[in-house]
């Protein structure tokens, strides 16, 4: 079949294999030519693998570390009349990249939330690489099932105690209006941190403890985005404000936990991206857009696998980590330059559905929203028709 994009709303229902793969692959190149990272890890357990920062980080351990990674996701594979999610084929391309220089890579697909994946990982660990010494948590998900209780609990992104309105910008129709959302109550607060803080991560590091798979001195860390004034609305004093609180609360929890090992727990903060998470959350296209025109001109933008080097080689593989008040390692230092915040705080009034492509990067955006499934890459030949089928050895659960 001929795979073209099928755009809607703020996702993209089909992706491209070979596309994928290219994206992959340019990902590798990056890392390959920066060296190998000093002191990286050696065996890597990556929760939430498949796109954005959770691919980035495998593709960093296993190409500037050399590292045996695991990796874990639940993606949709294809069949022939229907695509596979992007996930699946970024980490189909992983494996086959991976195992081409002679790197251990295996992946399993499945609801990371539940038990069986824990004791899956944990299995295989024993097996196969006999402790991690890094745990990355980098699950993106608007929903999840309680293991215990099997109840499912939804996300809802919504202020709290008053109603918000802010500049958003459809894009579907590229108009700039107005949006307004309705506070979150109780339930809708205690749901969204029940599915975006820190619980499963406490779970899996419990379970990981308790094997006695982590390494002496292993880490563990978990992404967030905080932003600045303009997205604190919808960041901060908000359901997911919420869950981060609950993030950072679960790091100072497993810290202690880890203590018995050498080990460290830490939230890292990182840049606004266009990843399949954040073109899902109100005001942040438009934010993105002008944010991306502001840091490409001032030549400091970066993108997810930029992003992740720095963390392994300023955050977490170095004596002196940028580290916060909450101990946070802290990769959104070039977003939150005041000259860069300021300059994106003066465009925020000015943009129009006139002037959109003018005084902000929203092409940058979009070619960037369309890249996380595999278009747009100047290397893959769009007219090709090929399956979507691409054979992999992942482990399903």
């Amino acid at each position: 079949m001929i795979i073209e994009p099928k755009v809607r709303g703020f996702i993209c229902t089909n992706a491209h294999p070979k596309g994928c793969a290219a994206n992959v692959e340019e990902q590798v190149r990056f890392i390959e030519s920066q060296g190998p990272i000093a002191n990286g890890p050696k065996n890597v357990l990556v929760i939430g693998s498949s796109t954005g920062y959770g691919m980035a980080s495998r593709i960093a351990a296993a190409f500037g570390c050399g590292a045996k990674t695991l990796g874990f996701f639940f993606e949709k594979a294809p069949s022939v009349k229907r695509c596979g999610t992007a996930g699946y084929y970024n980490s189909a391309a992983f494996e086959e990249l991976a195992k081409s220089k002679g790197l251990y890579a295996k992946s399993v697909n499945g609801d990371a939330f539940s038990h069986r994946a824990k004791q899956t990982a944990i299995e295989l660990i024993q097996q196969d690489l006999g402790q991690v010494d890094l745990v990355v948590y980098s699950l993106a998900s608007p929903r999840r099932q309680d293991p215990d209780s099997e109840e499912i609990y939804k996300s809802t992104l919504k202020p709290i105690g008053e109603r918000y309105t802010a500049k958003n910008l459809n894009t579907d129709t590229l108009q700039i209006a107005d949006m307004t959302l309705e506070p979150a109550s109780e339930q809708e607060i205690a749901d969204t941190v029940k599915v975006m803080g820190g619980e499963d991560w406490e779970l899996w590091l419990a379970a990981l403890s308790e094997a006695g798979v982590l390494a002496h001195n292993c880490q563990t860390v978990a992404y967030t985005y905080l932003g600045e004034k303009i997205t604190w609305p919808i960041y901060g004093q908000a359901t997911i404000g919420r869950a981060k609180e609950d993030l950072d609360r679960a790091a100072a929890a497993l810290n202690q936990r880890l203590s018995a090992v050498g080990g460290r727990a830490h939230v890292a903060v990182l840049k606004a991206l266009v990843t399949q998470a954040s073109s899902a959350i109100p005001i942040m296209p438009l934010y993105i857009s002008l944010l991306y025109k502001v840091m490409k001109e001032a030549g400091v933008h970066e993108g997810c696998i930029e992003q992740v080097y720095r963390l392994f080689t300023e955050g977490l593989y170095t004596d002196s980590p940028r580290l916060d008040e909450q101990q946070r390692l802290r990769m959104d230092n070039l977003e939150l330059q005041p000259d860069i915040q300021n300059k994106v705080a003066a465009l925020w009034p000015q943009v129009t559905q006139e002037n959109l492509f003018e005084i902000s990067d929203y092409k940058g955006h979009h070619q960037d929203f369309l890249k996380l499934f595999g278009f747009g890459l100047d290397s893959v030949d769009y007219r090709e028709d090929l399956s979507p089928i691409v054979e992999t050895d992942f482990i399903k659960l």
